[in-house]
């Protein structure tokens, strides 16, 4: 009994480790940037998110330039820089909605492209669990628990937040519905109104000509 028990608590300590990694991940972004464009990633991001990204021009030598511009889903700028080969931003995210990081080359590069590398992370995954597990004093099995702690509530967190995000959508939908509704008993009656307006003219002409 005691052997099951062992195995049952070691194959749980393989599958939180799994988990941990598989939400943890997280993989550089390559975007090719024209001489004349910009390029642009988002993300849905909900609000009190920390958000860290690292970019730089993949293999240039120095020989072209970037710009960067990230806005919040109202349209203010967290972060701009320009004229640089690498950069990075950081922030706490105070709109929930789509952010927008945006990429261009700078006017003085004519001709060709350029490759950028993006490593953009969010909420846990931009947690620096190395100063925690100092600060704290836990590794091993311990650090990869409360890993997985911040991953479960990460994702109630963002369940809440497509929870409210559905209620303000289906708000927005019977509030259109309503409004077309109310339009089409509007429509429908400024019909019915004109159809008798004409009857009544054509009865008056008729009778005014003794046709009827």
């Amino acid at each position: 009994m005691k052997l099951r028990d062992r195995s049952g608590i070691t194959m749980l300590l393989v599958l939180l480790l799994c988990l941990t990694t598989l939400f943890l991940k997280t993989e550089a972004i390559w975007l090719t940037i024209p001489s004349s464009g910009t390029k642009c990633v988002s993300e849905d991001i909900q609000t009190h998110v920390v958000v860290l990204a690292d970019y730089y021009v993949v293999a240039d030598e120095g020989l072209h330039t970037i710009s960067a511009k990230v806005t919040s889903p109202f349209g203010n700028n967290v972060h701009h820089n320009e004229n640089v080969t690498q950069g990075q931003f950081a922030f706490t995210t105070t709109e929930s909605g789509n952010y927008v990081a945006c990429f261009w080359m700078d006017g003085k590069h004519p001709e060709g492209s350029v490759s950028v590398s993006l490593d953009w992370k969010t909420g846990i995954s931009a947690k620096d669990w190395d100063s925690v597990a100092k600060k704290e004093k836990i590794e091993g099995v311990e650090l990869e628990i409360r890993k997985l702690e911040g991953i479960v509530d990460a994702i109630h967190d963002y369940l809440i937040y497509l929870k409210e995000k559905e209620a303000t959508m289906r708000e927005v939908s019977e509030k259109t519905n309503a409004r077309v509704a109310w339009f089409s008993i509007m429509s429908l009656g400024l019909c019915i109104l004109v159809s008798g307006l004409q009857l009544w003219y054509l009865q008056c002409y008729f009778r005014k000509k003794k046709l009827i």
